[in-house]
């Protein structure tokens, strides 16, 4: 191997102010066998830190720098894929690990699945960001990309598979690197409004490029590292400046006379579907929705799958729930909902109804994106196993995102549980809705990660959307959120209460609303095209 053909982190020479830095890409890109994979791992792992609740933002920068000297010194196309599969596992298992709680619930029937749970999805997640260090290794290769084009590269391909894991078997756009500006990190509002121009797969963008510029500084002496350096600065502070102005110049406007009850049962899931405790249950339910206020209270809106199955054939209880309502108030409630009467049930629908003050049901939404194994079993004919959730039926899919006009309310746009994941799929933008109402059910998940990341995910497509959107969970978190991001108001986890909140009024649509992916698209190809013309420049010179 030629002086030219090695990493450029063990090319460096010299004793100055970056010294350690380079010694330090030095033994990154050094690593070999079973240690390569297990720092990959474990840098993946802090990677995940960066993201809510724990919401260290900058640990971005030690793994993606570290990732990038990882890469330097790859040189084969499965030892690319393996290093970034390895990346992506330890970044996936310490993201996600919140998913085996669920089957603790039923934990004699599900053992057996907790090893999937926990290892088999982040595996298979892994191949999402293995594929992006295969295409950003071949296309440094093909293209002798070095210094800073070799990292552009990379944070494309990276943001790529992010898009592509989003879409493809359904979708699951869990733990984007953009969520990183969710949660609490001091700037993270100011920065999350990039998402009403690029969405959250644009800030990802942003992000990665940010964080991982700084591997510039491992390079050998001489490498000139300063314009990256300035260039993730610029990265930072541009958006977070732009966003600051518009949180500043932003109306914190009302739709007038209107207030929302959000109730937060907290019912663990052990007695949530046990038919001994399911009077007690509605009790609960029932005396936080009939508080006294000092307003009118438009709608209360109970969490996913609260109130008795199958509400739309009861008659005399749908009378009873009315009554037990604020004066005059509807009552937005999640529920399973069957085949209308008298036909035979032969599907069932994980479903929003909405009563009316007479107890008269005007209106229901059929959740449309289900979670595979929770609420349908892929491959049903092959699989001889049953959904997480109760009941041996698997779910029916409602036609997807709707807007529901109301009596004396603005017109909403209802998600049930993780469709507030879905960046560009939450509303109908034909008959964009005044706001957006978020029903469901984390106490599955118990204390993890798992509901305070469902939270700040429902923050960014308030962001993207410019619309208000009110949150019921039964368990963590329920909450109001503006169309800029802003938490007017929230019940933690496992806190028992409601929440009279005014309605927030929704801004113009934005640009996202408007375009969806196309301006992160475009990105891509800019970022494409300046580190070819970065390359280029380079061997000119």
């Amino acid at each position: 191997m030629s002086r030219a053909d090695l990493p450029p982190a063990l090319l460096f020479t010299g004793a100055g102010p970056l010294a350690p830095l380079q010694g330090w890409a030095a033994w990154t890109s050094s690593l070999r066998g079973w240690r390569r994979h297990l720092y990959a791992i474990l840098m993946g792992a802090i990677a995940a830190a960066a993201l809510p609740p724990v919401d260290l933002t900058p640990l971005l920068v030690v793994s993606f720098t570290s990732l990038i000297w990882l890469s330097d010194a790859t040189t084969r196309r499965g030892g690319a894929f393996f290093l970034g599969w390895s990346f992506g596992f330890g970044f996936f298992v310490a993201g996600l690990y919140w998913i085996g709680a669920a089957l603790l619930v039923d934990i004699a029937s599900f053992w057996w699945l907790m090893p999937f749970a926990v290892l088999g999805i982040p595996a298979g997640l892994a191949i999402f960001t293995g594929l992006a260090l295969l295409a950003a290794n071949e296309a440094r290769r093909a293209f002798a990309l070095h210094g800073a084009a070799r990292i552009l590269a990379l944070a494309v391909f990276w943001c790529i598979a992010e898009w592509l894991r989003g879409h493809i078997l359904t979708g699951f756009p869990w733990n984007l690197v953009g969520y990183a500006w969710s949660g609490a990190f001091p700037g993270s509002d100011p920065m999350l409004q990039l998402t009403a121009v690029t969405g959250i797969y644009g800030l990802s963008l942003v992000t990665v490029t940010a964080a991982a510029l700084p591997a510039r500084l491992g390079d050998r002496a001489g490498a000139r590292p300063w314009p990256a350096i300035l260039a993730t600065i610029l990265l930072i502070a541009v958006p977070m400046v732009g966003g600051a102005a518009r949180l500043l110049s932003s109306p914190r406007d009302l739709v007038p006379g209107i207030t929302i009850r959000l109730v937060q049962p907290s019912i663990p899931e052990e007695l949530k579907n046990d038919p001994a405790a399911r009077a007690d249950n509605l009790r609960r339910l029932i005396a936080l929705s009939g508080t006294k206020s000092d307003v009118p209270i438009a709608a209360v809106v109970w969490p996913e799958a609260a109130a008795p199955p199958f509400l739309e054939r009861d008659t005399e209880l749908r009378q009873t729930l009315a009554v037990a309502m604020p004066s005059g108030a509807l009552l937005m409630t999640g529920v399973v909902r069957t085949d209308s009467a008298p036909a035979k049930p032969t599907h069932i629908w994980n479903a929003l109804e909405i009563l009316n003050a007479g107890g008269d049901l005007i209106a229901t939404y059929d959740k449309a994106h289900l979670v595979p194994f929770g609420e349908y079993v892929p491959l049903r004919g092959i699989l001889p196993i049953r959904k997480i959730t109760p009941g041996l039926m698997d779910f029916s899919a409602g036609p997807g995102p709707r807007t529901i006009s109301l009596p004396d309310l603005p017109a909403v746009g209802p998600l049930i549980c993780y469709e507030a994941i879905f960046p560009a799929a939450v509303i109908d933008e034909k008959e964009r809705p005044g706001w957006m109402l978020n029903v469901t059910n984390d106490a599955w998940y118990g204390l993890t990660s798992g509901p305070f990341q469902h939270f700040a995910i429902a923050r960014v497509r308030a962001v993207e959307e410019g619309l208000p959107l009110l949150r019921a969970a039964n368990n963590g978190i329920t909450g109001a959120i503006d169309p800029y991001g802003r938490v007017l108001a929230r019940l933690d986890l496992d806190a028992i209460g409601a929440l009279d909140v005014p309605l927030p009024a929704a801004t113009k649509p934005t640009i996202y609303s408007r375009i969806g992916d196309a301006i992160f698209l475009a990105l891509l190809v800019v970022e494409l095209i300046v580190s070819f013309a970065l390359s280029r420049y380079r061997q000119s010179r």
